[in-house]
């Protein structure tokens, strides 16, 4: 009886440790992009528990001008799905269906105990930005609106509110499309697997 016990025990053991590693396989492989139509992307809620890879204060890409106002003291957070984070660490580049959430949030300084510096706040916007081989020149961006009125699928910019996110990502990015030259700890990676652009 006992050594029928310990065989049950040991084949539900065995069955949960497969039924867990079937699951993550599975998790693994659908955390890229899903979308409506073909080509809308759906906004995925969950990007808050993806691999975090960086955050941006007040940056901005043009030259400001004598007259310039200052820029906006936004908060820049980028995301990336677990899968693709975890191949980059392997290549040093991007596989298909890699995922960018930028999350944009608003940026206060008086709060409790605070005296300097400036701390994250409100929700103010989400972009994305996907490598799939389905668009053209294999990659594609998109914009889910203002916090308030998000949308639950953006369909891929096109003709000129693409051309200047193109025309950024293919002249000044440090590996492919993607800024990695922000991200410190995947710029060393992409030193020692050989995949920076010239100039980096």
């Amino acid at each position: 009886m006992r050594k029928i016990t310990a065989a049950i025990s040991l084949t539900a053991g065995v069955l949960a440790v497969a039924s867990y590693a079937v699951r993550a396989q599975e998790s693994a492989g659908n955390d890229g992009p899903h979308y409506t139509n073909g080509t809308s992307l759906v906004r995925p809620t969950d990007y808050r528990e993806w691999t975090f890879l960086s955050s941006g204060l007040g940056m901005t890409y043009e030259t400001p001008s004598g007259t310039a106002q200052p820029a906006r003291q936004i908060f820049q957070n980028v995301f990336v799905n677990p899968s693709s984070y975890r191949s980059f660490m392997e290549t040093g580049a991007w596989p298909n269906e890699t995922t960018f959430i930028l999350e944009l949030r608003r940026s206060g300084s008086d709060a409790s105990i605070n005296r300097a510096g400036r701390f994250q706040t409100d929700l103010f916007a989400i972009e994305a930005e996907v490598k799939d081989a389905r668009f053209p020149d294999g990659w594609a961006f998109f914009e889910f609106g203002r916090a308030g009125a998000l949308s639950d699928a953006a369909a891929p910019l096109t003709g000129a509110r693409a051309a200047p996110c193109v025309e950024c990502h293919s002249e000044h990015t440090a590996v492919e499309r993607t800024f990695v030259q922000f991200y410190p700890t995947l710029l060393d990676v992409a030193r020692e697997k050989g995949t920076l652009k010239p100039g980096f």
